[in-house]
């Protein structure tokens, strides 16, 4: 990361992004106006890279997934990086990424799968939904959980859900 990004982050911990300036993140990481335009055309651009920056990782975390076209759902990985990454993750939530962008993939053919094909599109919301709120707890927590305990945690609800759709079924 950057010094520019860095001090960024730094900034945003303790301020609001419409209230970080361009001349504050120069001061602090002692660079020049010309070399953050150079890079980014504004603050909210600066904001676009460090999210883009963090989306790639995490699906760099799932390339081979991505490349041969299959879902492991194993979520272990995401929560080592959110641990390694925590200053990263908490800067994408507070800059509201999370409503607009998509970090975690959802199985939409495992979910038609368990769904029958009813709903699909209330049942992402809600994994989608409840995965980030989980994340978000964890990181306000100091990530004090270990990510082996959080995958668990994870895999409880499929677990839940398993059984409950087993149950349905057979009445």
């Amino acid at each position: 990361m950057d010094r520019m990004e860095r001090v960024f982050i730094e900034l945003l911990q303790t301020k609001e992004l419409k209230e970080i300036r361009v001349s504050d993140i120069c001061k602090r990481a002692g660079l020049n106006r010309t070399t953050f335009y150079a890079n980014y055309t504004d603050i909210y651009g600066l904001a676009d890279a460090i999210r883009d920056k963090l989306e790639h990782e995490v699906s760099d975390l799932y390339q081979d997934e991505i490349t041969q076209g299959f879902n492991s759902n194993d979520y272990l990985k995401l929560f080592r990086h959110i641990k390694e990454n925590q200053i990263f993750y908490q800067t994408y939530f507070k800059l509201g990424f999370d409503s607009s962008h998509q970090m975690v993939r959802y199985d939409t053919a495992l979910a038609r799968e368990h769904f029958q094909n009813r709903f699909i599109a209330y049942h992402m919301e809600f994994f989608k939904a409840g995965i980030t709120q989980i994340i978000k707890l964890w990181l306000k927590n100091g990530c004090e959980e270990s990510p082996e305990a959080m995958f668990e945690i994870i895999k409880s609800e499929y677990h839940g859900r398993d059984k409950s759709s087993a149950d349905q079924s057979a009445q």
